[in-house]
């Protein structure tokens, strides 16, 4: 007899394909797959009733609930606790939370998303900037030169051009709308005489109506929009062209976004966004949504991190999550002395762990780079 301890993949696709490698049954590799994959899960300011009933109903099937000391004689009304299961067992709980008082009706609907994540397949976003003052000058792109590097972009791996003309660095200055669509209208106009929109998509990186309208008209089908749909015309636009939102969390804007940002609870806060933001796009009408949790975009070193290290809670919104951290000064802070032209390997080392935590957009500088690293990862996660 021989033995080996196996990676435990990180999607559900692949679990099943391991378990079906040794010719079990299929409808059992789905229960067992069930099993295999671990939860743990945040809950803040639950009802200390509830986190009672929940430590008990999470005993009885095999899963846990770390709960603070005193909870059992109701020191605190109101507690944080992390429920631990599989999620076979978060299925089972939320239909025992079903019938429980205490709020936990709403915790059972939640379960459910955290268990049945849709898969995307990972997709590359190249990025090209129309202006003279983005951060990292070899995104700069003008005209002709700009059809150029979106040619090179689609040979070298990219299924996404994201086209802007405003910087959105920290500290940057707002544009008016027609300094915008004068740097954007040349490169749209060629995309829409060459057809390029039959060989890669395109998103407009921008929240002004008239650029997005623009661009829509010039084939783009996505909308990239760093407030996160704030402006309701946006949100008209989109709709009224059936596009596809991306809908960014930012504290604050581009000009002072980076004054001491501050979160009682970043994970919370950006959640929170999202489902209000989610909702405005629902009864605009827009259905096709991505999610970005904005990393650099007001947020400190600490925010950043937590957000990253924790990038597969926002797989339970069942939309797609991009990941946009190329060459940011975040890898400086970590990386002393590393100036943007030498922060591709840090660059990669972030994106390929939010891809394994689930994020399937990945916003890059260096498409061929990332299309190289993603290829190999995912040779390696199917085996």
């Amino acid at each position: 007899m021989e033995f080996y301890k196996l990676d435990n993949p990180s999607d559900i696709q692949n679990t099943l394909k391991l378990f079906q490698s040794i010719g079990s049954d299929e409808t059992g590799c789905k229960i067992i797959s069930k099993k295999a994959k671990s939860h743990l899960l945040f809950i803040k300011n639950i009802h200390v009733g509830a986190a009672n009933i929940l430590k008990q109903d999470a005993l009885s099937i095999g899963a846990d609930l770390l709960v603070p000391i005193g909870v059992i004689v109701a020191r605190k009304k109101y507690v944080d606790v992390i429920l631990v299961g599989t999620s076979k067992h978060f299925e089972t709980l939320a239909r025992k939370e079903l019938a429980q008082p205490f709020g936990l009706k709403i915790l059972a609907h939640e379960l459910k998303s955290f268990v049945n994540t849709p898969y995307y397949p990972t997709k590359i976003m190249g990025i090209i900037n129309a202006n003279d003052d983005s951060f990292f000058g070899n995104s700069r792109f003008k005209g002709s030169d700009a059809i150029e590097k979106i040619e090179a972009m689609i040979e070298d791996g990219a299924n996404i051009i994201d086209v802007g003309g405003v910087s959105t660095r920290p500290g940057s200055d707002a544009v008016d709308e027609e300094e915008e669509l004068s740097r954007l209208k040349p490169i749209c106009d060629l995309i829409k005489e060459k057809k390029l929109y039959e060989k890669t998509l395109f998103s407009i990186d921008s929240y002004t109506p008239s650029v997005i309208e623009y661009a829509l008209k010039s084939g783009f089908t996505i909308v990239n929009d760093i407030t996160g749909l704030e402006n309701d015309e946006v949100a008209k636009i989109t709709a009224a062209y059936d596009a596809t939102i991306v809908i960014m969390h930012m504290q604050g804007s581009p000009k002072d976004m980076q004054n001491n940002p501050s979160y009682e609870d970043v994970m919370v806060d950006v959640d929170s966004f999202f489902k209000r933001r989610i909702q405005k796009a629902k009864e605009f009408g827009i259905d096709k949504i991505i999610l970005d949790v904005g990393i650099g975009f007001g947020k400190t070193l600490e925010h950043n991190l937590i957000l990253l290290k924790n990038m597969e809670h926002f797989n339970h919104f069942g939309y797609e999550v991009l990941i946009g951290a190329s060459r940011k000064s975040l890898i400086e802070k970590v990386i002393p002395k590393t100036p943007t032209q030498e922060r591709l390997p840090a660059t990669l080392a972030i994106h390929l762990d939010s891809v394994r935590k689930g994020a399937s957009i990945v916003r890059c500088h260096d498409v061929k780079e990332h299309y190289q690293a993603i290829k190999m990862q995912k040779a390696i996660d199917n085996i």
